[in-house]
């Protein structure tokens, strides 16, 4: 089944995102390589492709888990929740209706 992990940044985190983002994105490519990513980014500060010193106020990523529990433990391992970046982590069910 598909999982939406919705994150909330913390504030000022974009030192620390920047510094923790190559362990972050490697664990994302991971659950792409294998098939399970369907989509992941930030959520810009700003309206902007490219915020910037505004930063990110979070992220989202939709992937394939066995289950809620696998989901969320999944989501508790990324390195910007050890980091301190994340605030807050929700992690619910997902159905793609479209595309």
């Amino acid at each position: 089944m598909l999982y939406a992990i919705i994150a909330e940044d913390s504030a000022d985190s974009l030192e620390k995102r920047l510094a923790n983002r190559p362990a972050h994105i490697q664990r994302l490519t991971a659950l792409k390589n294998v098939g399970r990513l369907v989509l992941a980014g930030p959520h810009p500060a700003i309206d902007s492709e490219d915020p910037g010193s505004a930063g990110f106020s979070g992220s989202l990523i939709v992937a394939e888990f066995a289950s809620l529990e696998e989901a969320q433990s999944w989501a508790d391992k990324d390195p910007y929740i050890t980091a301190g970046v994340y605030n807050k982590v929700t992690v619910k069910p997902f159905k793609k209706v479209l595309p």
